[in-house]
């Protein structure tokens, strides 16, 4: 049958349907089941082996990442601002975990610094980008 013949399709999905299901039986040599199996393979000893730290000091051409910059600190302003919104609920946190009695005028003032230093880390944030279709993104 040829390939552009119609019956060959046909006579290839009942070749399919025809031998589905059916397993091929693999034939296993008889010497194989009298085979010594031979010594047994030795189990890995997972306790620590230091052979491997003679081989890490050995690679001298390995990558050492250039040291980070020092972490930068804000301006003095900046950095009382954010005291303020983040300092402040943690003294009332505090005082309310712990049961503390705050005086009132205490209260108000950590208050009030939680408040400008929010005001003010709003007022200093940067306007709207120079290009309106800049979302910020560098190559």
């Amino acid at each position: 049958m040829q390939r552009d013949d119609p019956d060959y399709d046909d006579a290839a999905w009942q070749a399919i349907v025809d031998n589905y299901g059916e397993r091929v039986e693999l034939e296993t040599p008889d010497d194989e089941d009298d085979a010594d199996p031979g010594p047994a393979p030795e189990s890995y000893d997972d306790r620590y082996d230091d052979t491997y730290d003679d081989l890490d000091q050995a690679d001298e051409d390995r990558f050492v990442p250039a040291q980070a910059p020092p972490v930068p600190v804000p301006p003095p302003d900046r950095m009382l601002a954010w005291l303020g919104v983040f300092g402040a609920p943690a003294v009332l946190l505090v005082f309310l975990v712990l049961g503390l009695g705050m005086p009132s005028w205490l209260g108000w003032l950590l208050v009030a610094w939680f408040v400008g230093g929010f005001c003010y880390l709003v007022i200093r944030s940067p306007g709207p980008p120079r290009d309106p279709w800049d979302d910020g993104a560098r190559v």
